[in-house]
């Protein structure tokens, strides 16, 4: 049985048309180049090495990877300072917006829910204004209370293979695109499998998801 959701839904109103959840951070924002940038401010740098931050983030000094609470602390700093540094990704913000004028459009941040403020003030600023949720918990359950098994099509992107399985096993109706802004650590990502949409950009992540749009029904 999954566990209830805990985070407020009531300012998300769905109109009777499709939904399009989206993930923020490499998807429509960038996330790792800003990052990186902000790391190197810092005197660390990140090293695309594998696909992961714990044991690839480096002191730039000793080029000796930093403990896993240091690197906790550094992504807790950059969330608090993200207006300053990130910007959308490439194509994200036209296409979401013609999305947004034949579906619903939800933002689901895995980000701790402290710095939601920030992000809602950023995503506002550059033309996002589609409604957003930030949470921890894992995001199949959310997507799944958002959409209440209704009868019209779904669609869930991000960049986090993990994201996609606990959304397959709480909405299994839903279309799994997968989409990654950073191509370097993009081409270390893991086997997506066959169940999910592989997209290069936006504007393949749009034609699928409408492809999927235009099908009948379900009853």
């Amino acid at each position: 049985m999954s566990r209830p959701v805990v985070i407020p839904l009531d300012h998300v109103q769905l109109k009777d048309r499709g939904l399009v959840v989206c993930d923020i951070d490499e998807v429509v924002l960038e996330y790792l180049s800003p990052f990186t940038a902000y790391l190197r401010s810092r005197g660390h740098d990140l090293l695309p090495r594998s696909f992961r931050l714990h044991g690839n983030i480096v002191e730039t000094a000793s080029g000796q990877a930093v403990l896993d609470a240091v690197v906790d602390a550094l992504q807790e700093d950059f969330f608090a300072a993200q207006e300053a540094w990130q910007t959308p990704a490439a194509l994200a913000v036209e296409t979401l917006a013609a999305l947004g004028r034949d579906a619903d459009v939800v933002f689901l941040t895995a980000m701790p829910p402290r710095h939601a403020e920030a992000r809602r003030r950023l995503l506002d600023r550059l033309g996002l204004p589609f409604p957003m949720l930030a949470t921890e918990e894992p995001k199949g359950p959310v997507v799944s209370a958002l959409h209440r098994s209704r009868p019209l099509p779904l669609a869930f992107v991000d960049d986090i293979h993990g994201n996609h399985r606990s959304v397959q096993a709480s909405a299994p109706e839903a279309l799994l695109v997968h989409l990654m802004a950073n191509q370097v650590f993009r081409a270390m990502a893991p086997e997506a499998g066959d169940s999910i949409h592989c997209a290069s950009d936006w504007r393949e992540a749009e034609r699928i998801i409408r492809a999927h749009f235009a099908q009948p029904a379900r009853p």
